[in-house]
């Protein structure tokens, strides 16, 4: 298996410190706010290879976080007058409800800051006292330059970095781009009691406490959003490993690209960012899941209103090659190699789709029963890794295109279609045709086949 490290900027032979542990550590959301589509990105990426790994190793701790401590947090608290608690738990669930939709299992551990507020400034204090970082005016910050491979996961030299992190200019700094692990709160502001006062963590050490708690000094894998690389994962990386006195603390750095919007960066500046519960009214989640590993998660991803169309209608074609295939005998046929060896390069889900999509033209193509059998089981295995292609059939060309039923339901469906096979028996093709066409003014496309009538919704 090979991945590629962000920080080497290539592909490496993937092997993990322990082959019975495998540890991967994902950035997750800060819930402020509703998940937009390139939140989702990383966490369909990360469950593909979660789900990957697993097929390899015997255990994966996968950890994503949930960051509940955090400026816009506190903006949209005071907004609405209540606590923190109240914002954070509502977007977490709504988090939750949204990558349900789109298929993706809970991580083995998904931590919150605030439950790891004794973690963070246990870190912090070991910094401290060995020399990495300073207090100073309530704040405690990371002295950069006690840090000698700082700018070596970004590949950005000093100016670079100091331009790229907008570093607030402030007199308690020895360096200017030194970066907060602890900061002073106001009485109106939520804090937490500490060594250095009332006050609250920085964002880049939370990360790295509650992966040390959960995943230990070193970790297999770091992944995120291609954002992230600085100045959030550099600096969990110089905090890390000076809190470990030297130790590795990610081996292997993977990061996904950027999702566009029309060829355009999704910005909230822009208004361009589209929410995953308004695309879930418009489509299934499966499809939206499909469009997001259309592209390799390495290379930008424009998201368009053909790429979400163009996903259903791939869901259809493989769906329809396991409906037609009938009630077949069960089969123990796995993935095929070429399809796990796509997964195995680095993730590389547009030629594992390619892999799926042989299988199902072999499929349409199998008259043989124990062929059909074998295909059909390996469809699902592989899709299973994908998280598609887990529903029955049928259950899938009943879905409407929105998250409300329109359209004839599955039984009027039927009816129609059984009046359409009596009426082409008694050589009336007149009123078949007006069946067949009735059906596809209310959004039900027929097909005729060798094996029989099929359909699926518009």
């Amino acid at each position: 298996m090979q991945l590629h490290n962000t920080l080497s900027g290539r592909k490496e032979d993937f092997a993990p410190l322990n082959p019975e542990r495998v540890t991967m550590y994902v950035c997750g959301p800060t819930v402020y706010s509703f998940a937009h589509i390139g939140n989702a990105r990383p966490a369909v990426v990360f469950d593909v290879l979660a789900r990957v790994l697993r097929r390899r190793y015997p255990r994966v701790d996968y950890t994503r976080n949930i960051t509940d401590i955090d400026d816009k947090i506190n903006a949209a608290a005071a907004k609405e007058g209540v606590a923190i608690k109240v914002i954070t738990e509502r977007y977490t669930d709504i988090y939750h409800e949204d990558l349900d939709a789109l298929g993706v299992a809970r991580p083995t551990y998904e931590p919150k800051v605030t439950e790891h507020l004794a973690h963070i400034i246990s870190m912090v204090e070991r910094l401290i006292a060995n020399g990495s970082a300073y207090a100073a005016e309530g704040h405690v910050l990371f002295n950069v330059t006690r840090y000698a491979g700082y700018g070596e996961l970004s590949k950005r030299d000093r100016r670079e970095m100091i331009a790229g992190a907008r570093v607030e200019v402030a007199p308690y700094k020895k360096d200017p781009g030194d970066f907060v692990l602890w900061k002073p709160s106001t009485q109106d502001q939520p804090g937490w009691e500490s060594p250095w006062g009332r006050g609250r963590p920085g964002w880049h050490i939370e990360c790295s406490a509650m992966a040390e708690a959960l995943l230990g000094d070193t970790i297999d894998i770091h992944g995120g959003g291609h954002d992230l690389v600085f100045p959030h994962h550099e600096n969990e990386r110089a905090q890390s490993t000076a809190a470990h006195d030297g130790k590795t603390f990610a081996r292997y750095w993977l990061h996904n690209g950027f999702l566009t919007m029309d060829s355009e960066k999704m910005s909230k500046s822009v208004g361009n960012v589209l929410l995953i519960r308004e695309i879930l009214k418009a489509a299934p989640g499966e499809a939206v899941r499909l469009a997001l590993l259309t592209g390799h998660y390495r290379q930008p991803l424009d998201w368009n209103d053909e790429a979400l169309a163009d996903a259903r209608r791939k869901l259809d074609r493989l769906y329809g090659a396991l409906r037609d295939a009938g009630d077949v005998p069960a089969s123990e046929a796995k993935a095929p190699e070429a399809f796990i060896a796509a997964l195995e390069d680095d993730i590389n889900t547009p030629a594992a789709l390619a892999e799926l999509f042989e299988l199902a033209r072999a499929l349409n193509k199998a008259s043989d029963a124990a062929e059909k059998a074998t295909l059909v089981a390996q469809i699902k295995d592989a899709g299973a890794l994908l998280g598609l292609l887990q529903q029955n059939p049928g259950e899938w060309f009943s879905q409407s295109s929105g998250s409300e039923s329109t359209g004839p339901s599955e039984t009027e469906i039927e009816a129609a279609l059984a009046a359409r096979v009596a009426a082409k028996a008694a050589k009336d093709y007149k009123e078949a045709d007006r069946i067949r066409d009735d059906l596809k003014a209310r959004g039900v496309l027929v097909e005729d086949s060798k094996d029989g009538q099929r359909w699926r919704r518009l």
